[in-house]
């Protein structure tokens, strides 16, 4: 993005990676930073959403208050998986095994605040399924314990779950977006699955501005952006990382995250979690 964003403005645009806490060290980095479209945040919308539920007295910046939207550029999707052994092949299957057998099936998540924890969460509330969360720290050692079946079950993002999907090592039951995905064709989505009405989580990436950035300034970054999503080998080196191209222009950008804000703190009140 960054390279082909150098060419459109005919000016050499730098990725500065501000890794640590959460994306939040870089977003307040970029919060601080003056209103001139000189610094911008590249960010993980979703994870900042859920953070700013999680650690409310902790982050030191307003995701509505002191950015402004650019725009969302994509979504990466999440899959409901699980482990061979777990005598169910569809989702309608996994819901009555599930209430048949309350608190004995294991979900395993990333991290207590990561998006595939809130989406199992949000998920298990709808339907009034009582399953048991397993905490791992990383996506890397919840997988090798789902598919040698210490836990039985996770949501886990779809470039992280493929491979093991392809070699049959687990299950998918349904994707969490509103329509079907390309790497997973034949997977339903939750709500074709299960009838839940308007089921879309999905880890969502997307570039802020600091507030007060000129309207002229928004405008042109996301008409140039949006220019760049449409290219094919974008999208094609995109969708290598799992990244589905999503453009949302500044003001529906806005409206997301606001619904964002607000569906992620209700799952967090509800399913009582605590921050680390």
């Amino acid at each position: 993005m960054a390279q082909k964003l150098s060419k459109s403005l005919n000016q050499q645009v730098i990725h500065d990676n501000r890794a640590g806490d959460s994306g939040n060290i870089g977003a307040d980095m970029v919060a601080k930073s003056p209103a001139d479209g000189y610094t911008l945040l590249m960010g993980a919308l979703t994870s900042h959403s859920i953070n700013a539920n999680l650690d409310k007295d902790k982050i030191k910046y307003s995701l509505e208050k002191d950015f402004t939207p650019v725009d969302v550029v994509g979504v990466v999707p999440l899959v409901f998986v699980v482990n061979p052994s777990v005598p169910v092949k569809n989702m309608k299957e996994f819901i009555a095994y599930a209430k048949a057998n309350p608190g004995k099936l294991t979900f395993a998540s990333s991290g207590t605040g990561a998006p595939q924890r809130l989406a199992m969460e949000m998920f298990r509330f709808q339907l009034g399924l009582d399953l048991l969360h397993v905490p791992y720290k990383g996506s890397g050692p919840a997988m090798t314990d789902l598919v040698g079946g210490q836990v039985l079950t996770m949501s886990e993002t779809v470039p992280a779950a493929l491979l093991f999907i392809q070699a049959g090592q687990l299950r998918p039951l349904a994707v969490t977006t509103a329509k079907r995905i390309s790497q997973l064709p034949d997977v339903p989505t939750v709500t074709e699955a299960t009838g839940l009405p308007n089921f879309d989580v999905v880890s969502m990436f997307g570039i802020l501005a600091p507030a007060g950035t000129p309207k002229s300034i928004i405008d042109k970054l996301s008409a140039d952006i949006k220019i760049i999503l449409q290219r094919p080998e974008v999208q094609e080196r995109m969708l290598t990382a799992g990244v589905y191209v999503n453009y949302l222009s500044p003001s529906d950008s806005a409206k997301r995250i606001k619904g964002e804000l607000a569906m992620w703190g209700k799952v967090v009140k509800d399913a009582n979690i605590k921050a680390d």
